[in-house]
């Protein structure tokens, strides 16, 4: 079964971080990736750029609109995801709580919903 989990974590906190810290951050969510690639688990994932270079798009009655900054004000922001596949919910648990940025924010697990092919509904 193919899971998202999706890290948060404050903007605030990692901006705090020292050079050093910032890098050994990095170098440990690579080695998780490379880890989990390896183990079969990894499907895909990537960091994102934080909350202001984020632009929203909506569309309401056939009319577009674009405005900086991400849609909800939160506490903690979306820093990145990784898209897994896991048996179940519970080995995906177990392969999100290594994912290094854990420590300082959440990790949100999501399943992926398979769309179907046909005008079959939800």
């Amino acid at each position: 079964m193919k899971y998202l989990c999706l890290v948060y974590y404050q903007e605030s906190d990692i901006d705090a971080m020292s050079q050093a810290d910032w890098d050994n951050l990095n170098g440990e969510c690579m080695a998780f990736g490379e880890s989990i690639m390896e183990s079969g688990h990894r499907l895909g994932g990537e960091a994102l750029e934080p909350t202001h270079t984020a632009t929203t798009v909506r569309v309401r009655n056939g009319k577009v609109s674009a405005v900086d900054g991400p849609f909800a004000e939160t506490k903690e922001q979306l820093a990145g995801f990784y898209e897994l596949d896991a048996k179940d919910l519970n080995e995906a648990i177990q392969v999100a709580s290594r994912i290094p940025p854990a420590r300082f924010g959440s990790i949100e697990i999501r399943p992926v919903r398979q769309l179907a092919t046909s005008n079959n509904s939800r």
